[in-house]
């Protein structure tokens, strides 16, 4: 990492690990700070399955925004990696951000899962902030209860009720943990929103597509390998050849459709969003692979980065 330090020995710079649970808003939260999409997005739980990390630049701070996958229970070899990748960031944090569904925390009374995130908490050692996200879904009647019961789980520094969908609330939010961050030099020039590479963000926006196109079972037993990936010339378009991994022979009949439909849709709303990340024409080329047990496969596991 190249550093360059800033004269203002006011400035404040460090890393905000965001964890919470599954589907909780972590990436859409992400992606409202950086004014940009770089983390997928859907309705569906455990949608990220690797840390990534967005830069966030204000006066006087840069933040460094961990999104991680959820914390959840998790029993197959995939899902035990996410968490690892969840809680292991924790022990990077300069301030760890827990971000919660009020919606569900307002509908859903199970105690235990609340004693299970305060179990995650305990061995943190820096300033923990609490953002009760989907405010946008609660009246005021609602939101006070939900506000109290979530914050009894640990002794936050600061709690933040925002909509990471619509930003309100979201510019308290990042004044309360820059307020938090340890005075230090600027890590990334201010013009750089994330570390990831346009390769794994493409196969991140393709898979993203997978999981908001078909049903079932058959996103968790996806993945995407970007195979070649070829820069755009000219008025040429950028070229790009990727595989999507499953692990039956019926999932790989899903994912073509019936006469390659599925397959047809998946590639013509990837390579738009792809298009719009490049600022180019997309020419995406995709082929199904089954891969027996790939998602319980320590070298597969690797190759995706987890």
């Amino acid at each position: 990492m190249t550093t360059t330090v800033k004269e203002n020995t006011e400035f404040r710079s460090g890393v905000v690990a965001i964890v919470g649970p599954p589907n909780a808003g972590k990436s859409t939260l992400l992606n409202q700070l950086l004014g940009q999409k770089i983390a997928i997005v859907s309705p569906r739980p455990q949608t990220t399955r690797n840390q990534i990390l967005g830069i966030v630049n204000g006066d006087g701070f840069q933040m460094i925004m961990l999104d991680t996958p959820g914390l959840h229970k998790a029993r197959e070899l995939m899902n035990k990696e996410m968490v690892r990748i969840a809680t292991d960031s924790l022990a990077e944090a300069d301030v760890v951000l827990f971000l919660a569904d009020g919606d569900r925390a307002g509908r859903d009374r199970n105690e235990k899962k609340l004693q299970e995130y305060a179990a995650y908490l305990a061995p943190v050692r820096c300033p923990v902030i609490l953002a009760v996200n989907k405010i946008d879904l609660l009246d005021e009647q609602r939101l006070l209860p939900v506000l109290d019961r979530l914050a009894s789980i640990y002794s936050f520094a600061g709690v933040v009720p925002i909509s990471a969908l619509n930003g309100e609330g979201v510019q308290a939010l990042v004044r309360e943990l820059a307020s938090r961050l340890p005075p230090g030099p600027m890590y990334y020039p201010d013009d750089i929103p994330t570390d990831a590479s346009e390769r794994f963000i493409v196969a991140e926006l393709i898979r993203e597509k997978i999981f908001l196109l078909t049903r079932e079972e058959i996103p968790y037993s996806t993945a995407v390998l970007i195979d070649s990936f070829k820069e755009p010339q000219g008025k040429k378009p950028a070229v790009i050849h990727a595989t999507i991994l499953v692990e039956r022979g019926s999932q790989k009949g899903i994912i073509l459709g019936k006469g390659g439909a599925m397959l047809g849709r998946i590639r013509e709303e990837a390579s738009r969003d792809i298009g719009h990340l490049l600022g180019c024409r997309v020419q995406l080329r995709l082929w199904v692979k089954v891969k027996k047990k790939w998602t319980t496969n320590p070298q597969v596991l690797k190759e995706l980065g987890l």
